[in-house]
């Protein structure tokens, strides 16, 4: 074995000593933990180190967030016969803020008269919610109305993480019920996808993350404040759904930054997730047909009289809303790896480690990045960039730093 080599169960399976110390200072990259151990009631336990190498790159994926300054569109529209239920524009929240959304958007075609039959326009992340939950709040029909399904809508690009406010409005745009409005969907969607914990394929499930500093971690914004770039923070609003952050400090974690915080939030692993979405509204009678609508007057040749529209992005076209802007965000997909099962926040980078992928995804210095940019073509350069700056953690010490990844990617 050579210098770069390390003994990987000494690693693992280091025992108590090893979880004290977490058994890492024989591991390139990882700096000794002799001043202080980690809690002895709550450790962080075994890390399994991510193998960063562009050759383990399977995919690149960009998705383009649909945002809406007041937030997601959730009303109705009378379209000649067709009474149209908007339900669209969340942002980057779309999974986290789906069944709230959902449940808002059905109430209204149920009060409409949709306990008959429900058409949804759009397969994707939002479009499958509203039509399962037409379906469990008495439809006698639903039928999904889309000209792309899994894999190949949006929603598959997502990251997959528990992000009800992300980039979800402008502080100065929303109106003065919208965070009222907002904790309702999230709490209704927080409590929908408990029911989806420990099923095959662990669709959705509970997974710790690591925020890496520098410097001592800041806390975050205040209840109701903007975050960079204007975007509306709501987080104190459900801080009790999710566990509180914890700080260590050096030699409570085996990374190679002075300061690190651990949490706990919910990943979607989005291709087990979608299936199974998709299986449980087949099973109780749904039907998908394919279909593609040009303008609102396409929707004319439906025989449904009410119609939930989910086409998030595509409804900028569809409905010539320009108030929707693009925010493009560009994935790095790595092969998964048996025992990494964490996410980092590192500089610009967060990474998360799903069953289908680890997520390497640059965020670039704000909120802001990949705003108003439609371009939809992958970045190889980046997407490399982006996991040579992943590489820095697990680097032997001494090792040169990774260029800079590109500013102008989103």
């Amino acid at each position: 074995m050579d210098a770069r080599s390390f003994d990987r169960r000494r690693f693992l399976h280091g025992g108590a000593a090893g979880i004290g110390a977490l058994g890492l200072a024989g591991l390139p990259g990882f700096r000794s933990a002799a001043s202080a151990t980690a809690p002895l009631f709550d450790p962080v336990g075994p890390i399994v180190p991510i193998r960063a190498l562009p050759d383990r790159l399977f995919r690149i994926t960009v998705c383009l967030r649909p945002f809406r300054a007041t937030g997601p569109r959730i009303e109705t529209e009378q379209v000649g016969r067709k009474l149209v239920v908007h339900n669209y524009g969340h942002g980057g929240s779309g999974w986290s803020l789906s069944w709230g959304s959902a449940a808002l958007a059905v109430r209204k075609a149920m009060e409409a008269g949709g306990s008959g039959d429900i058409a949804v326009i759009g397969a994707g992340a939002l479009g499958l919610t509203a039509a399962l939950t037409a379906q469990r709040a008495g439809a006698k029909s639903v039928t999904i109305y889309a000209r792309e399904r899994f894999p190949d809508v949006r929603s598959a690009r997502a990251t997959g993480t528990w992000s009800p406010d992300s980039r979800v409005a402008l502080t100065d745009s929303v109106g003065p019920d919208f965070a009222a409005a907002w904790e309702q969907m999230t709490r209704l969607s927080f409590s929908t996808y408990q029911s989806y914990l420990g099923m095959p394929g662990s669709p959705v499930e509970w997974t710790d993350r690591y925020s890496l500093s520098d410097g001592q971690p800041s806390g975050s914004a205040a209840h109701g404040q903007s975050a960079a770039g204007g975007f509306i923070d709501l987080g104190d609003r459900v801080r009790d759904l999710t566990p509180r952050s914890q700080d260590l400090a050096p030699g409570q974690h085996p990374f190679p930054t002075p300061f690190a915080r651990r949490n706990s939030s919910l990943t979607f692993n989005v291709s087990s997730l979608s299936h199974l979405l998709t299986e449980d509204f087949l099973q109780a009678g749904g039907r998908i047909e394919h279909a593609d609508f040009h303008s609102p007057a396409d929707l004319g040749r439906l025989k449904q009289k009410v119609i939930i529209n989910c086409t998030g992005y595509g409804a900028r076209a569809l409905w010539k809303d320009e108030s929707i802007v693009p925010v493009r965000g560009q994935i790095a997909w790595l092969i998964p790896q048996e025992g990494v099962n964490y996410g980092i926040s590192y500089k610009h980078l967060s990474v998360l480690a799903r069953r289908d992928g680890i997520v390497v995804q640059d965020l670039g210095p704000d909120d802001r990045f990949g705003w108003n940019d439609a371009n939809e073509t992958a970045d190889r350069a980046a997407a490399e960039a982006s996991v040579a700056v992943l590489a820095e953690i697990f680097a032997p010490p001494g090792a040169p730093a990774a260029a800079p990844v590109p500013a102008v990617q989103g």
